[in-house]
């Protein structure tokens, strides 16, 4: 099995606040659309890979931002500093660098617990969340001892036969993750793995993965929700979709016929899971459309005015000139106006106040 001609990306580089350097790139075009790392990424091989193609193809008419996970990929891969809070930084990282205020999130597997961590700290970011075969608290959390010896095993298969595609361990990743996948499949799991990073590395990944449980993260989701769970997910128990779901309280629920972890792309039920994504993206979040999200009666003529010019994207000096004020009085309204609108930090104040309408430059659009 081929796939076709990768579509053009733009590989771009940016630094965490540990000084750890991540690769990320935008492809396609359109809305903005993130799909959260997860393991075993590589910006490049992704457009060969059987499992992660069809997934790229068919958010084409988005602006897909994807990024590699430090210690993956085109990302640093001899950082030692790894753990799920830098996982979590690192995707606030990414986006910011791309310049994005608003977006969807796309989330599957290991990447989920992420994008809902990410959800619950940023909500004024995050317009909706799909999360695909995925859970809320990892293997080692499940309180499960055979889900415990069952975890430290694969562990231990995974650092003995990493990249070998004729190794019994392909087998036995072919079992958990792609049972219905051809030998096609196999190798192209096999190469991504020998590029993506080292079995110490990855070993290390699915330890921290399988650590984390996002529970309270979940329940404190404020946007709309889909889940998506395939009914004889070996690799992520249905049970665990449906306790994700019931975690939260704007969820649908999806469960469709396939044993597949990733699905294939000859399934019957991938076209009906791409159509249920994109039917729930295309909804607007009436939560956050409305007006009276901000409360705007609260503020001042001249704090309004400091808003509305955060809103345009005008920095302190600018909105100083423009209003006649000094630089000073504009920090201290720029203070009570942050504290009446909750926010802490200036692009949350911007992503608010653009969603309330305000800023002419929005609004000429």
């Amino acid at each position: 099995m081929k796939c076709a001609i990768a579509m053009h990306q733009d590989i771009r580089f940016c630094t965490a606040d540990d000084g750890v350097k991540l690769a990320y790139a935008a492809t396609g075009s359109g809305p903005p659309l993130v799909m959260a790392s997860t393991w075993l990424t590589h910006l490049e091989h992704q457009w060969r890979s059987l499992a992660w193609r069809p997934w790229l193809d068919a958010f084409s008419e988005f602006t897909v931002l994807r990024h590699d996970s430090r210690g993956c990929g085109l990302s640093d891969r001899d950082t030692e500093k790894l753990s799920f809070e830098n996982w979590v930084n690192d995707l606030a990282c990414v986006v910011d660098a791309a310049g994005l205020d608003r977006f969807p999130i796309l989330a599957t597997c290991w990447g989920g617990p992420v994008a809902i961590e990410y959800a619950a700290r940023y909500p004024e970011r995050v317009s909706h969340l799909v999360l695909y075969g995925t859970y809320a608290r990892g293997r080692f959390q499940v309180g499960q001892p055979e889900v415990t010896r069952k975890a430290r095993l694969m562990l231990e298969l995974t650092r003995q036969g990493w990249g070998q595609q004729n190794d019994a361990f392909m087998q036995v990743w072919s079992s958990t993750f792609q049972p219905g996948g051809t030998m096609d499949y196999l190798r192209s799991w096999a190469e991504q793995m020998r590029l993506a990073t080292t079995a110490e590395k990855a070993v290390r990944l699915l330890e921290i993965g399988w650590s984390v449980d996002v529970r309270k993260a979940a329940r404190k989701l404020k946007c709309p929700v889909l889940v998506m769970h395939a009914e004889r997910d070996c690799a992520v128990p249905i049970a665990e979709g449906r306790l994700l779901a019931s975690l939260i309280r704007d969820c649908r629920f999806v469960q469709f016929d396939s044993q597949n972890h990733m699905p294939l792309l000859d399934e019957p039920e991938w076209p009906q899971l791409i159509a249920e994504i994109q039917s729930f993206l295309a909804k607007p979040n009436a939560a956050t459309s409305m007006r009276s999200v901000l409360p705007l009666d609260e503020l001042t003529p001249r704090e309004r005015a400091v808003l509305e010019a955060i809103a345009d994207g005008l920095d302190n000096s600018e909105i100083a000139s423009a209003l006649g004020l000094s630089e000073k009085t504009v920090r201290n309204h720029i203070t009570r106006v942050f504290d009446k609108i909750q926010v802490q930090h200036r692009y949350l104040a911007i992503v608010r106040a653009r969603d309330a309408g305000l800023g002419t430059r929005l609004g000429a659009r």
